[in-house]
């Protein structure tokens, strides 16, 4: 996936601009008054003071009078060093490029990438990608400002649709890609993985991205953004269709009754409290964006609600100043 010039073609950067606008006035307005960044724990205003972590904070940051009130030590983070670097994990798997609602999977997946990305421009951070397209994992370069999210932008707009075959023996998956990411990208920050976490086993069977998505948990603030369409969960009653497999292409005649329906749905069902079940057991915040859904709005309502209860918990946290 090469990134291409976005000043090369003025149409292209055009068509980029109005949907950056588009996705920064819709937040803006839905946020207004908020001042939200996308930290989803407590802690994450800047200057704050917070609990000393022995062995990983430097003591030269010691917040005496915070210690000597609490008789606890703390530390104060500074501005600067609040700047940190985020990174998303974008799925363009064949499965993203689906869509019976409004819009694709691929479509508010890159949404989505906008708006974290805009979102985590408002605490200072750096914004970086990884894509898992064509089987093949692709790496973007952490930067800052709206040239740099505009030749994002571009980059994932010159991507073709996957390659619906089957998957052959060396391709990169979603665990092999939330493995990568934690390998390459240690400096702690926000981690955002969009997917639609399709290749998880409906009736058990080991979920093959939770151990590494675990591991990225364990050291920084994680995001699953899970998109997904209307017809992943259920399907009409219409007689004899032609299904098609996202991923490798694959058609096969199916008739549509009341009993394939009822078995459908209970699988969907099951996959996807399979996927959720997953994501609570890594300990990460988990949001569902819809094809058939206002997803700007269901991503500013997220936002508000974790940011509330994070500072809810802030305040009833002993030990914590007011």
């Amino acid at each position: 996936m090469n990134t291409p010039s976005v000043g090369s073609d003025p149409r292209l950067r055009a068509a980029l601009r109005r949907l950056d606008l588009r996705i920064v006035h819709r937040l803006d307005g839905l946020l207004h008054g908020e001042h939200l960044g996308l930290r989803l724990g407590p802690g994450s205003e800047a200057a704050e003071a917070r609990l000393y972590q022995p062995g990983e904070d430097d003591v030269r940051h010691m917040d005496w009078a915070v210690t000597a009130r609490t008789d606890t030590p703390h530390v104060r983070d500074l501005v600067a060093d609040r700047e940190l670097e985020s990174w998303t994990l974008l799925d363009l798997s064949p499965s993203m490029d689906f869509g019976t609602g409004l819009r694709s999977k691929r479509d508010v997946a890159v949404g989505a990438l906008v708006a974290a990305n805009l979102l985590t421009q408002r605490v200072g951070d750096r914004f970086g990608a990884h894509f898992l397209h064509q089987g093949r994992i692709r790496r973007w370069p952490a930067r800052s400002g709206k040239e740099a999210l505009l030749s994002l932008l571009a980059t994932v707009a010159a991507a073709p649709p996957g390659d619906r075959r089957a998957p052959e023996a060396g391709q990169a998956g979603l665990a092999d890609a939330l493995t990568d990411l934690v390998r390459t990208r240690r400096r702690r920050g926000l981690r955002v993985v969009i997917s639609d976490f399709l290749d998880t086993p409906a009736f058990g069977g080991e979920v093959a991205w939770e151990r590494p998505l675990r591991q990225l948990a364990s050291r920084h603030q994680v995001l699953a953004v899970e998109v997904l369409d209307p017809r992943e969960l259920d399907v009409p009653e219409v007689g004899d269709v032609a299904l098609r497999d996202p991923t490798t292409g694959r058609v096969r005649d199916v008739r549509l009754t009341r009993t394939v329906r009822e078995r459908y749905r209970r699988a969907a069902e099951a996959q996807r409290a399979a996927i959720r079940g997953a994501l609570r057991r890594c300990g990460v915040h988990h949001l569902v964006l819809r094809t058939d859904r206002d997803w700007v709005l269901d991503t500013a309502r997220f936002v508000i609600d974790q940011r509330r209860t994070a500072h809810h918990m802030a305040r009833h946290t002993p030990g914590v100043p007011r």
